[in-house]
């Protein structure tokens, strides 16, 4: 399990995977699941932690993280709904 997890491609399927279950659930969950394991192809592609414990907590910041500045960006923009205050039906 360990040599997988030290390959920075299976980080990418992992991410293109997320990605596309993403695309097919509703919400936006897996999203920085997604964002988190591409972080992690980053990571090992420079510097390969051997020990799996230290990836898989490394990868949970990251999407932590991700999920965070997501909501963040998320939050700020506007649905473009109009909020109704008066009916027309009222005199």
């Amino acid at each position: 399990m360990a040599a997988w997890l030290a390959l920075w491609w299976v980080w990418v399927c992992a991410a293109l995977a997320l990605g596309v279950v993403e695309l097919l659930l509703p919400g936006s969950i897996f999203l920085g699941f997604a964002l988190g394991a591409l972080g992690m192809a980053v990571v090992v592609a420079f510097w390969a932690p051997a020990n799996v414990a230290l990836m898989l907590a490394i990868f949970a910041v990251l999407s932590l993280i991700a999920w965070l500045v997501l909501r963040a960006v998320f939050k700020r923009q506007s649905s473009g709904a109009r909020i109704v205050t008066r009916d027309i039906n009222e005199n």
